[in-house]
């Protein structure tokens, strides 16, 4: 039950990270000038910019409920001390997250405020998968780790590294007004590099550029997985999903420019981005349960050791 609720957990944090994005990609930050009530009362008229904004506020406000339950759960049935803690620190990640909100709003959307804000809810949701990872039945019996040639890990850290790096690259695009500051895709004003003449200009360049590497890493990741790890379903699943997101987030990033941020492509990329960084995440936490860090390993013996043994 307790790994159920979790997942339904995470499930609701992916809601809310749509929620926000359509809060910003229909230009609503504002629709609510006040904090934490809207115009004075707790549910005000659902229409216009206040149906998003407002909307985003019950979600929230929903999701801050689930993670308390979910905090007093594992703090009185979860027997690791440490899997206790990251409940906590989700407790106070989402407090925190909705203090940031309402900064957001009373100080008129202000960019660091608002990217830091969108930086949390995808640090949140990255923790709200993870507790599900550690409460599942697959991370409690797993077999031993396993040693193999390499350290394929550090690849993972580095693939999430670099998603990470390139969401709070969107997001301060998003939220400086520069998603349109090059007007043009594939090429940036008929060239492969624009001239760098703004502000705004730098950071939308800087995310495109920033695509490119995620796009090498993310293919270096999932290539190597499927080629010596492949009879892992743990790995290769992700690994398979993770070639479908970025190819579906790369056409949203080009439709979002050419259809001038049109809600619907434009909150979907947002929505993609955060599914890539959960994968990565699974990935990261997969390995370093299936693998062995260690430099020495005692001798292997189920049949899953043996043939990682055999491939390596």
């Amino acid at each position: 039950m307790l790994n159920r609720f979790a997942k339904f957990h995470a499930f609701c944090t992916f809601l809310l990270i749509i929620a926000g994005g359509l809060v910003t990609s229909t230009d609503s930050g504002l629709a609510v000038p006040d904090w934490p009530k809207s115009y004075g009362m707790w549910m005000p008229p659902m229409v216009g910019g206040v149906l998003f904004e407002h909307g985003h506020r019950m979600v929230a406000s929903f999701v801050g409920f689930q993670t308390i339950i979910l905090a007093i759960w594992l703090w009185r049935k979860e027997p690791r001390k440490w899997v206790r803690n990251l409940g906590v620190i989700a407790l106070l990640m989402v407090i925190l997250q909705g203090v940031l909100g309402g900064i957001t709003v009373l100080w008129f959307l202000p960019t660091p405020i608002s990217v830091m804000h969108a930086t949390l809810a995808q640090t949140f949701f990255c923790l709200s998968v993870s507790i599900a990872i550690f409460t599942s039945k697959w991370w409690k019996e797993a077999a031993a780790p396993v040693k193999v040639s390499g350290h394929p890990w550090r690849l993972f850290v580095a693939t999430t590294a670099a998603v990470y790096g390139q969401l709070i690259l969107g997001a301060w695009m998003r939220h400086s007004g520069a998603a349109l500051a090059i007007p043009t895709f594939p090429l940036a004003f008929g060239h492969l590099i624009p001239t760098l003449s703004t502000p705004e200009v730098i950071i939308h360049f800087s995310h495109r550029v920033g695509a490119v590497i995620v796009f090498a890493f993310i293919c270096s990741t999932a290539g190597m997985i499927l080629k010596r790890f492949s009879h892992i379903q743990e790995l290769r699943n992700p690994a398979i999903l993770l070639l479908v997101l970025i190819a579906i987030q790369i056409l949203l990033g080009g439709y979002t420019v050419l259809t001038q941020t049109a809600v619907p492509v434009a909150t979907a990329h947002v929505a993609v981005g955060a599914l890539i960084l959960a994968t990565c995440v699974t990935l990261t936490i997969r390995s370093f349960r299936i693998f062995d860090t260690r430099a020495n390993v005692n001798n292997v013996t189920s049949p899953i050791q043996m043939t990682v043994r055999r491939t390596a």
